[in-house]
């Protein structure tokens, strides 16, 4: 069994376009699906994929309603995962987090970059709060991201400093933070955190996979692959590559998903 606990997709009307500035922003970047729920269930057939966790970012502050409100309607989808999403310096976050958890969502994914918050701004703190009563598990963008420049807002150094506040599951995407894997290892692993695998094929180095892994623990690895900009065949070579037993690859691909996700 295979659960990708990291996957985009967007409105069919917006999703063409989306790709296209995501993918110009980011450098030319190339895409495997077409952006589309209907693309991520070809995907996953496709590429023997069994769930997939879908990662919802409100870029601003209107469109946190339409975003969870598709959030919903594609969690009904067998197979999909839903997380929703909150613009944190919109006025009435903390209701949106409400409603997020009354729609079914079992969390949701922020990303500093695009949403322009330090993780550990002290305006975050009330917001760490209200999630942590509502049990949600929440997705952060980690590292650098390909469409910014410095400074980041989600580094292993800023996430640490966030820790002390927070009381609910955390995934550092990207393996702790793309592009830091010496600091992920310094100052992240070991902590009371998941790091995803999304995109790491051709950014990881083997060796610092591997260091990560040792240090952190197979049970707080889940696989992702960050479709559609990579895809499962891609982000299996990395991992595959390791040294690793079956059962911790159980445990990378769907065991500690399942846990987290109460499944």
């Amino acid at each position: 069994m295979v659960i990708d606990f990291h996957t985009h997709c967007f409105p069919d009307k917006i999703a063409d376009k989306a790709l296209q500035k995501l993918s110009h922003v980011s450098g030319g970047m190339e895409y495997y699906t077409t952006g589309t729920v209907d693309g991520i269930i070809s995907s996953m057939k496709r590429e023997n994929v069994d769930m997939s966790v879908v990662l919802n970012i409100a870029t601003n502050e209107h469109q946190q309603g339409s975003v969870n409100d598709f959030a919903a309607e594609i969690n009904k989808i067998e197979g999909v995962v839903s997380f929703g999403s909150i613009y944190p310096k919109a006025e009435n976050a903390l209701y949106e987090l409400e409603r997020i958890k009354s729609l079914g969502l079992k969390g949701i994914k922020l990303h500093p970059e695009y949403q322009e918050f330090f993780v550990d701004d002290h305006f975050m703190k009330p917001i760490y709060k209200k999630i942590a009563e509502l049990g949600l598990v929440v997705v952060f963008h980690a590292g650098i991201d390909y469409g910014y420049s410095a400074p980041y807002h989600c580094m292993p150094q800023n996430l640490l400093n966030a820790l002390k506040w927070i009381e609910f599951p955390v995934v550092a995407a990207h393996w702790g933070g793309a592009g830091c894997g010496e600091q992920v290892i310094e100052l992240l692993c070991g902590k009371d955190l998941y790091f995803d695998t999304s995109f790491g094929y051709a950014q990881m180095p083997k060796v610092i996979a591997e260091k990560i892994i040792e240090k952190h623990g197979v049970d707080k690895m889940l696989f992702g692959t960050d479709s559609p900009w990579h895809t499962a065949t891609m982000e299996k070579r990395l991992l595959n590559s390791l040294t690793l037993t079956d059962s911790e690859y159980d445990q990378i691909y769907f065991k500690n998903a399942m846990k987290l996700l109460n499944l």
